[in-house]
């Protein structure tokens, strides 16, 4: 619901604070029937999905459990309105049903951050960014939340002018506009709570190195420190080691993978580093609590895939 009233209400706005009807717009689902948002509220429509123009502007809202709630009809329409050029644009998971629909490929886009592992698997034809917003050509995404904002920011000022996206913005109390050059995650220090460059860079390699780990002698030469150091920092500012941190990342991005695409579990736990299925259904129930298998639903599997191969013994990080 955060990511339709922010695609909605600036439009509200520019045209009370302009005097004009600047925009107008409609509401549409797939049958005309009221829509239940993930909080539980229902949006009356104004009608069911039809006819396109070719200078209208189509916005899909997706939420959560994306996957199994775009609706094959709702997928079909898209594609056959795509065929006509109008703007089409997804607010949070949107992206996820426009791709769906091949309105994507080949084109930059972006989506929330907590699904990007997943989408960035399923639609490898997505040059997919960490974004707050993009527009590339006729196809704009939005990250959800208050990123509609900026988003709709961007589409007034381009129509009107830079002053009334302003006092649009200001009039939200959104009291910086940003643009597609703007990420949607705080930074490393801010997330982690610390201030410690040498300590961001090490997380920062982490993050993008989650297939292929990096060792934690290698973590710590590339920040000219030693192993030991490594480690008392790690200690000091995040009470873990740096195998303990770098696992969690691991499983975080597995969980991901695990619900929010089809990759068997094997696949999920190479995407992630992991050479052994067993090691992996291992480390991940000691961090939630169940199995890979079973965070899945899938049933009478665990013992033959999860079985442990010959090979090398694991130490508690999944290093051989």
């Amino acid at each position: 619901m955060l990511a339709f009233a922010s695609a909605v209400e600036p439009l509200r706005i520019a045209n009370r604070m302009s005097g004009q009807t600047l925009y107008s717009f409609t509401l549409l689902s797939e049958t005309g029937e009221p829509v239940r948002c993930s909080n539980g509220a229902r949006l009356i429509v104004d009608g069911p999905l039809g006819e396109v123009g070719h200078d209208d502007v189509v916005i899909v809202c997706g939420g959560s459990e994306i996957r199994t709630t775009s609706a094959r009809g709702v997928i079909n329409w898209l594609r056959r309105i795509g065929r006509k050029g109008p703007v089409i644009g997804g607010v949070c998971t949107g992206a996820h049903t426009l791709a769906e629909a091949g309105l994507l490929n080949g084109r930059r886009a972006t989506i929330h951050w907590e699904n990007y592992d997943g989408f960035i698997e399923e639609f490898p034809d997505v040059v997919l960014t960490r974004s707050v917003f993009v527009i590339d050509g006729n196809r704009m995404t939005s990250a959800g939340g208050t990123a509609s904002i900026d988003l709709i920011l961007a589409l007034i000022a381009d129509d009107h002018g830079k002053d009334l996206a302003n006092a649009v913005s200001d009039q939200l109390i959104h009291a910086a506009i940003r643009t597609d050059r703007d990420m949607q995650r705080l930074s490393i220090p801010t997330r982690i709570g610390v201030r410690h460059p040498r300590l961001s860079r090490v997380i920062e390699t982490m993050e993008a190195s989650i297939e292929d780990p990096v060792s934690p002698a290698e973590l710590a030469e590339d920040v000219g420190m030693s192993t030991r150091q490594l480690e008392r920092l790690f200690r000091r500012y995040l009470n873990r080691s740096p195998k303990r941190y770098y696992m969690e990342l691991r499983l975080a991005k597995a969980r991901n993978l695990l619900m929010q695409t089809d990759l068997s579990v094997i696949n999920v736990a190479l995407a992630c580093g992991f050479a052994s299925p067993s090691h992996f259904s291992k480390c991940y129930r000691a961090q939630y609590g169940t199995t890979p298998y079973r965070e899945r639903g899938a049933q009478g599997i665990e013992d033959e895939a999860g079985a442990e191969p010959a090979g090398p013994e694991w130490d508690s990080a999944g290093e051989p």
